[in-house]
């Protein structure tokens, strides 16, 4: 795969908590310029930058980010919200509580809520892998698929391994 097939499945991303406006639109331009496949941003930023992007680039968001502690309720609500204004790709965290304590059923509920509220739209779950076992990697895997997400994704880039 060449440069241009390598930047038509990127996220070009930019999540740091101080991002400013000057920097989102630096990004948005960047993936559109370079024909990434989205620009992911803060939610904050999302209706902005689907009025900067003007339908060349689709805008991702994410939501339980980046330890996915938030309740059930509050991220169907944040993609929700994100749909409403613009995003059409959601990269939800999981919460690795429910993973380590076995409560995987949880976890494909959870899922299972989001990816009703993102509809039509891309749903990616990041399952930060660095912080699992391969079992429940596989285990993920499994559910990840069965629940209907588009992608599953390793990190947030936020975790410590």
């Amino acid at each position: 795969m060449d440069i241009k097939g390598i930047l038509a499945i990127t996220d070009h991303t930019l999540l740091r908590p101080t991002s400013t406006w000057e920097e989102i639109t630096e990004i948005l331009d960047d993936a559109i310029a370079f024909k990434c496949a989205s620009a992911c941003i803060p939610a904050s930023f999302v209706e902005e930058a689907v009025n900067h992007v003007d339908k060349e680039l689709p805008i991702c968001t994410v939501i339980g980010f980046p330890n996915g502690y938030d309740t059930y309720k509050s991220k169907v609500f944040m993609a929700e919200d994100a749909v409403e204004n613009g995003a059409s790709e959601i990269d939800m965290v999981i919460n690795l509580g429910w993973v380590k304590d076995g409560l995987f059923d949880c976890v494909e509920e959870e899922i299972s809520m989001v990816r009703k509220a993102v509809k039509d739209g891309v749903l990616k779950v990041i399952i930060e892998s660095s912080e699992l076992t391969d079992e429940e990697i596989i285990h993920l895997c499994k559910i990840v698929t069965h629940s209907g997400a588009d992608f599953i994704k390793t990190s947030t880039g936020f975790a410590s391994g």
